[in-house]
């Protein structure tokens, strides 16, 4: 008898855990970024779309943790940790982040991807979880899926087809 396999999706501003031999998923990523922690040492993952860079912008009241990149990260480690992963053991990866639109100017409000990327590693470097690969940055869109038994992270490309990091 084979173990069926089920994939967990994610969506926009939304994060799960997933173990093996399950996997999980998110799709739509354009400007947002998809950050997988994961367990190098148990076949547990954790996955968080991401769609700006820090709550700070967030209107007052409830607060969405996983729209952000400072509070999804902090939050899908604490997820992974009582799942019995230690932070200092943890693993990430990342793709999206797209520069989706081109505009004139140099106005840093637009460049939503590229401060989603940047958020992302300085809250990845205040939490000391390792980076360890990345598909960033372009003006495609991305679905990327992630396994725990195998650490690989499928991204399919808009245009560009597929590739494993």
């Amino acid at each position: 008898m084979t173990e069926q396999i089920t994939v967990i999706k994610v969506g926009i501003a939304d994060m799960n855990v997933v173990q093996s031999p399950n996997t999980i998923r998110t799709s739509g990523l354009g400007s947002c970024v998809g950050i997988v922690l994961y367990s190098p040492i148990k076949p547990i993952a954790g996955l968080a779309h991401i769609m700006l860079p820090e709550a700070s912008i967030a209107k007052s009241g409830s607060l969405n943790k996983a729209k952000f990149a400072d509070t999804a990260i902090i939050e899908l480690a604490d997820r992974l940790e009582v799942l019995g992963v230690k932070k200092s053991t943890m693993l990430a990866k990342i793709a999206g982040g797209a520069q989706m639109f081109q505009f004139n100017g140099t106005s840093d409000i637009m460049r939503i991807g590229p401060r989603n990327v940047e958020a992302v590693k300085n809250t990845l470097q205040l939490l000391r979880i390792k980076l360890v690969s990345e598909d960033v940055g372009g003006n495609s869109g991305r679905t990327i899926e992630f396994s725990p038994a195998t650490h690989q992270l499928t991204i399919r490309t808009v245009n560009k087809g597929i590739h494993i990091i």
